[in-house]
C-alpha cells in the first residue's frame, strides 16, 4: 500500500502545534458544570478530503447546546480563518469561557487577542488531550459520516456549499440524543 500510496482516510496527527513564542493557558474545564448557553464555547479544526487534496475547516461550537457558532473554510492552516470564525461567533454572542486546542492558530497573538479584548476567559487542552475538546470532536464525525464521507468534493466551493448546508441542517433540523432529541437551535434559542 506505502508503494502505491494508499492510505486509510483519518486525521492526520499533529495538525495543532504550538508555537514556542506563544503563551500556551491553563485547562480551566476540568470541574465546571456546563447549565447554560454561551457558557462554554470551543472550536477546532478539522482537515476535509477532496478528490485532489484537502481544505481545512474551523468551527465554533457552544457546548452547552451543541449549536455551531461560526464556520470558515481554508486551503491553508494559516490563523486568518480561525480569527475570522472568531469574530463571526462573536457577533452572536460572548461567551465566559473559549476553550481550544494549543495548535498555532489558537495560541496566536491575533486569536488570544481578540478574545482579551472580549474580556473571554482562554481555556486549552491539555497536550494529546482529544477529549477536553470532546463536543467539536463528535461534530467532525458527524460532518464526516454524515456529508463528507458521503460525497466526493471536486472543488473547494462544491465543499464549501454542501458542508455550508449540512451546519443549517445540523442546528435546526437534526435531533440530538444528548439533547433530548432536540435541535441545537432549540436549545440556544438562537438569539
Amino acid at each position: 500500500m506505502r508503494l502505491m500510496g494508499l492510505e486509510a482516510i483519518y486525521p492526520k496527527p499533529n495538525l495543532s502545534k504550538a508555537l514556542q513564542e506563544h503563551k500556551v493557558y491553563p485547562y480551566l474545564l476540568g470541574n465546571v458544570t456546563i447549565n447554560r448557553a454561551d457558557q462554554v464555547w470551543s472550536a477546532d479544526i478539522t482537515y476535509i478530503r477532496m478528490a485532489h487534496g484537502f481544505i481545512y475547516l474551523v468551527a465554533v461550537m457552544d457546548w452547552f447546546s451543541r449549536y455551531v457558532l461560526s464556520h470558515e473554510f481554508s486551503t491553508t492552516l494559516d490563523k486568518d480563518f480561525c480569527v475570522k470564525a472568531l469574530q463571526g461567533a462573536l457577533e452572536v454572542a460572548t461567551p465566559d469561557i473559549f476553550n481550544t486546542d494549543q495548535g498555532s492558530q489558537f495560541t496566536s497573538d491575533a486569536f488570544t487577542g481578540t478574545l482579551k479584548e472580549a474580556d473571554i476567559k482562554i481555556s486549552m487542552d491539555g497536550r494529546g488531550r482529544a477529549l477536553d475538546n470532546v463536543f467539536v470532536e463528535r461534530l467532525w464525525r458527524s460532518v464526516k459520516y454524515e456529508c463528507v464521507y458521503l460525497n466526493n468534493f471536486d472543488t473547494v466551493l462544491e465543499a464549501r456549499e454542501k458542508i455550508n448546508a449540512y451546519f443549517d441542517f445540523y442546528n435546526h433540523i437534526r435531533p440530538h440524543q444528548s439533547l433530548g432529541y432536540q435541535t441545537p437551535a432549540d436549545i440556544y434559542g438562537e438569539k
